[in-house]
């Protein structure tokens, strides 16, 4: 299990981005992790107001810093480099995610290169598929700079 200390530690992403509390699982090639989706997130403003529903490109996005960490956590200059969306395929939008949900998030890698990768994941609150995708990303050298 990895805590958000250790979420923290791997991904360079920050509130209010950081879309992953916690990892249950992790192995080489697979990955388990959760949100907690709180009425107190700042998309729920205008998302939409009087009915909040989690925008489903964030259900993606979080889905995708799951498999960041999966990708990142054994690198040891990870904090000089970032996984980069380069596509998005067989997304599907299953059932809205609502404040009080939490979503459990499966990532497995379908095909790994040195600086490529495929994974497949699967989005669920309790038992329900709400969102599935095959993303593809590439690891990029962090820009230098003072930022």
């Amino acid at each position: 299990m990895i805590d958000i200390q250790g979420i923290l530690d791997v991904l360079p992403h920050r509130y209010p981005f950081l879309l992953v509390d916690r990892v249950l699982e992790i192995e080489r090639d697979r990955i388990v992790a959760l949100k907690n989706v709180t009425f107190n997130e700042p998309h729920f403003t205008g998302h939409f107001p009087g009915v909040p529903v989690m925008p489903g490109v964030l259900i993606v996005e979080a889905m995708a810093q799951a498999g960041g960490v999966l990708m990142l956590r054994d690198i040891p200059d990870r904090h000089e480099k970032l996984i980069l969306f380069t596509g998005i395929d067989n997304c599907r939008f299953r059932h809205p995610v609502v404040p009080g949900d939490q979503i459990v998030f499966e990532v497995t890698v379908s095909k790994r290169r040195e600086r490529y990768a495929v994974l497949h994941g699967v989005a669920r609150v309790g038992e329900r598929l709400v969102a599935e995708a095959d993303l593809s990303s590439a690891m990029v050298d962090r820009p230098k700079g003072d930022s």
